[in-house]
């Protein structure tokens, strides 16, 4: 279900649709932000604006603009004390980024209360003045490009400028963030055009020859000199072909060869899983639980995490980035975000959907409550993972890996506070 169409449904009124509600309507429920200062180095503030790789500005607080006060005073919201913290790893001894020590995973958590609990870190900055001015100008540009043409009334109610205000805290530059919602919205929109929205022709039968043209316009071809101009036609006419090429056009004020390359890389691997998710609609296969997950491993939010650091105005080292141990960490937090947005999504999917929830529910045949928290304990077996190798990495890494791992923590808790407030979730209010 595309985003302007779930912006349209009603509210589901589903026995899922209540457990929904119940766990993730009140935004006082992330994980607490002061888990174990041993276990989790990487959980302390985002630095502030850029100032190189290796700086004391990585573990400055971030101060919300217009105010004095740190993040924390400053209307960031915590679990109260009561609540279970993450236990920390098992003793180590680290000898390098490679050790096996890396993949060590954290003793199980405290029994919950009742009721699944979602484990997530909070946003680190709420700035909804910077956010309203990153949306209108996202919106503008959207208009500019063609995308959701008729239709950016919805796409101003999804918020997408305070997502990337949320998502980003290491900077209020206007023009980097406005970069980074350039590439979300492009890739947002990729889903609408070519697989869900049928009134911008949207085709799981032609979405194959589509994304391998509009490829084009993220890693140019070079085609002879006589068929270049039948290429660039097509881009020019295809209005997310044109989007991606502004939107990367826009990346390159402040992003490096490399991590431009980094962008195109997940934009090809999530193309890939556009088409797997193509063949089930074609195909009217329903995909194993197994399979689903591998889905949304490769059709996660990496795109827009992989600019975390270009944005707030560095580099983390290509043998880092590319490094096995630090891949697996980055894929877990995707992976993890991407079936938080499964739960999130649950309650306005329509029937013909795919999502976490009602696979476990179809393979294991459970009830959707059931379904559901397993979702939220999968969602957590990922994240667990996620803090307890990441603050190894950050241990053993480089100060430009502590900071991209601190940036990717805080990347997660601005998604959070983002999915339980944009309208692409909950209903809007008619007054």
């Amino acid at each position: 279900m595309s985003l302007l169409s779930r912006l349209a449904a009603p509210v589901a009124d589903s026995e899922v649709a209540g457990e929904v509600v119940t766990l993730l309507s009140s935004p006082q429920r992330p994980a607490p932000s002061d888990l174990h200062e041993e276990a989790v180095p990487l959980v302390r503030r985002v630095p502030t604006g850029p100032t190189g790789l290796g700086t004391a500005a990585a573990h400055i607080v971030r101060t919300p603009r217009g105010t004095g006060a740190p993040a924390a005073e400053a209307g960031v919201r915590s679990q109260p004390a009561t609540t279970a913290l993450a236990p920390p790893p098992r003793r180590f001894t680290p000898s390098g980024l490679g050790t096996s020590a890396a993949r060590i995973v954290p003793t199980p958590p405290p029994e919950p209360a009742p009721g699944p609990e979602l484990f997530c870190p909070p946003a680190i900055r709420d700035d909804p003045s910077l956010g309203e001015e990153v949306n209108d100008r996202l919106v503008d540009w959207a208009a500019e490009v063609g995308i959701y043409p008729g239709q950016l009334d919805k796409l101003r109610a999804a918020n997408f400028g305070r997502l990337i205000m949320l998502t980003h805290p290491a900077t209020d530059d206007i023009d980097r963030l406005l970069a980074a919602g350039k590439c979300i919205v492009a890739e947002w929109s990729t889903d609408d055009h070519f697989l869900d929205e049928e009134s911008f022709g949207a085709d799981p039968g032609v979405i194959g020859w589509r994304l391998a043209v509009t490829y084009g316009a993220i890693d140019p071809i070079d085609l002879p000199a006589r068929y270049a101009p039948e290429l660039d036609e097509a881009l020019s006419s295809e209005p997310v072909a044109v989007a991606y090429r502004s939107a990367f056009e826009h990346l390159g004020r402040y992003a490096t060869a490399s991590q431009v390359a980094r962008l195109r890389h997940e934009l090809a691997v999530m193309f890939m899983a556009y088409n797997q998710e193509a063949t089930w609609r074609t195909t009217g296969r329903t995909p194993p639980v197994w399979e689903y997950l591998t889905h949304r491993h490769l059709n996660s939010f990496l795109p827009p995490m992989v600019l975390v650091d270009p944005i707030a105005g560095y580099e983390l080292p290509a043998q880092e980035f590319a490094d096995r141990r630090v891949r697996r960490v980055f894929c877990l937090a995707g992976s993890a975000s991407v079936v938080l947005n499964d739960i999130y999504s649950k309650a306005k999917e329509s029937e013909s959907d795919f999502d976490l929830p009602k696979l476990i529910a179809m393979e294991d045949g459970c009830s959707s409550e059931e379904a559901l928290e397993r979702t939220v304990e999968i969602h957590n077996e990922l994240m667990y993972t996620f803090v307890a190798e990441a603050s190894v990495l950050s241990s053993l890494g480089s100060p430009a890996l502590r900071r991209f791992l601190a940036d990717i923590w805080a990347w997660l808790g601005g998604s959070r506070e983002w999915h339980s407030t944009t309208a692409r979730y909950h209903a809007v209010s008619k007054s």
